[in-house]
């Protein structure tokens, strides 16, 4: 009898858990799924794109310049005659790993200071915030062509410019929720036990952040994507002939009423890959909310 109630009482424990809690109400969000589908589907396809039957995204062909969507080309060639299926499939490479890459090094600088700044307080508080406070009053954007401008035009540059662009809106978000964990009891006990200001950050503070951290990291990989494709089509981020929906765009520009389906290609899959992230960054801030039931 009493391991029969044991049981059910550990059941129960398993299905109130956080994680468990969160994973249901995800599940239960038809437009987070949507959007899962839809990141998984272009991080599927850029993963797969060495072993996949498709053309060379950098071979030319003289005889099929501009030529329109056809059993030989699916979505067309572009104006050098290459098979723009294969320079989207490369193309998703760059996007989604600019995407990611430039995120980690937004979190990995930013929740850091975050930390340090709502935690320590004081002198330390003042220089971080008012630093954050001056670049946060500079538009993303803006920030990030004058970044990748100044390191020089490549792929790395522009995910390094993006990332420190972006690096300002994880130091606030971390700080703020620093401010509030940080007079928790639970905390105060931490303290008055004698842990070390690094242990209590680690043990206590960053695993209580760690949930809107990883909502904003979902929402800026969507921005990040934006940013690179506006880096591309200006000539910063990847260089040619490797393939980016960005400098896809670029180039197509020239020719919108010869061969629009050169640009139509790109623009949708950055319409969709950007609301994927959205889709999936706004299910998991629900889902992750514990004000919500």
């Amino acid at each position: 009898m009493s391991a029969s109630i044991a049981t059910s009482e550990t059941v129960e424990e398993e299905a109130v858990r956080p994680e468990n809690r969160a994973w249901k109400k995800l599940k239960t969000n038809r437009s987070a799924l949507f959007g899962f589908v839809i990141v998984i589907f272009f991080i599927g396809i850029a993963a797969a794109a060495p072993i996949l039957p498709i053309a060379d995204p950098a071979a030319t062909s003289w005889t099929a310049v501009r030529k329109a969507p056809s059993a030989a080309h699916w979505l067309g060639t572009d104006e050098i005659g290459r098979d723009i299926l294969s320079r989207m499939i490369w193309g998703a490479q760059a996007s989604l790993l600019a995407g990611v890459v430039s995120v980690l090094i937004a979190v990995c600088v930013g929740v850091p200071f975050g930390l340090i700044s709502g935690y320590f307080g004081g002198w330390i508080d003042q220089t971080i915030s008012r630093v954050t406070d001056a670049l946060l009053a500079t538009p993303f954007l803006i920030l990030a062509i004058a970044l990748a401008a100044f390191l020089g035009p490549s792929l790395t540059n522009a995910m390094i410019a993006i990332g420190l662009s972006a690096m300002p809106i994880f130091v606030r978000l971390t700080r703020g929720q620093v401010l509030a964990v940080k007079t928790e009891d639970y905390v105060e006990g931490a303290r008055a036990v004698g842990l070390t200001h690094f242990a209590i950050m680690a043990r206590y503070i960053l695993p209580n952040v760690f949930a809107p951290v990883l909502v904003q990291a979902t929402l800026t990989v969507a921005t990040a994507i934006i940013a690179e494709a506006s880096l591309s089509f200006l000539g910063l981020g990847q260089q040619p002939p490797a393939p980016s929906w960005g400098s896809m765009l670029n180039v197509a520009k020239n020719f919108m009423t010869q061969a629009p389906w050169m640009a139509w290609w790109p623009g949708a899959a950055i319409f969709l890959v950007v609301l994927g992230f959205n889709l999936l960054g706004d299910g998991l801030r629900d889902a992750l909310d514990p004000r919500e039931s």
